[in-house]
């Protein structure tokens, strides 16, 4: 059992929480999961998540910065920890629902 597709994810900046919609590659196309995990959850697993605060503006010039308005999830990391969390936490893998 696997995740094979994050759908949707969003941060909750005020909650400290990521609600992540996906599917595991035993789901059907209708069928997807909806979790709210906490940071500290992933945190406590050894993933940081969120992305850094700022990007380069161009790539090839590492000095110039801009800030982000907002924090971003690093999609691979929480790819990763939900995998690793779920085969930890089977009992917190959440039933699917049809779309």
């Amino acid at each position: 059992m696997e995740i094979q597709e994050l759908i949707f994810f969003y941060l909750h900046e005020n909650i400290n929480t990521v609600e992540v919609h996906f599917r595991l590659n035993i789901d059907s196309e209708e069928e997807m999961r909806t979790d709210f995990i906490s940071l500290n959850e992933a945190s406590d697993f050894g993933y940081e998540i969120i992305m850094e605060d700022y990007n380069s503006q161009d790539e090839d010039d590492e000095d110039e910065f801009y800030w982000l308005e907002s924090p971003s999830i690093d999609e691979d990391n929480l790819l990763i920890f939900l995998n690793e969390y779920y085969v930890i936490n089977p009992d917190k893998l959440p039933k699917p629902e049809f779309n």
